[in-house]
């Protein structure tokens, strides 16, 4: 499926829509190039789950967690690994304990699109906006935001 997001407004509309679909255990993948918006697209999300305070870019910290949330979530920003077998140095797999994550560069933390609770989310520089070209897994069949 692809969408066409012409501005913040559509992005901050998409990341409630998304939001409003979430369940424990799922993962949104967000790939696409340097600034097409997968920040700006999990504050949207972070934002219609409840969160109200700043939500820092992970680039540096890797992971930032949001227990307050329900569901819990874990942002994370895989930019920086430069194999995926460092994820496990991380302990992702104890973070991600009945929380949602939220993903930004997947690939470099060996890719997530193999699982079915997987919402995998491309972003491109479209025009004025971004298009997002999605993928469910097949947990995401029926709720495809």
């Amino acid at each position: 499926m692809e969408l066409y997001l012409p501005d913040l407004a559509a992005m901050s509309a998409y990341g409630q829509r998304i939001a409003a679909k979430l369940r424990a255990g799922d993962v949104v993948a967000l790939s696409g190039t340097l600034g097409t918006g997968k920040t700006t697209l999990c504050r949207a999300i972070l934002a219609a789950l409840g969160h109200g305070g700043e939500v820092p870019s992970p680039t540096f910290t890797i992971i930032e967690t949001y227990d307050h949330l329900r569901p819990p979530v874990i942002h994370a920003d895989f930019y920086r690994l430069e194999d995926p077998s460092e994820v496990a140095n991380l302990g992702l797999d104890e973070y991600r304990e009945g929380a949602v994550l939220l993903a930004e560069w997947p690939d470099n933390a060996g890719g997530f699109a193999h699982e079915p609770a997987c919402l995998a989310i491309h972003l491109e520089s479209a025009e004025e906006g971004r298009k997002a070209i999605v993928t469910g897994g097949a947990d995401w069949l029926e709720r495809m935001p």
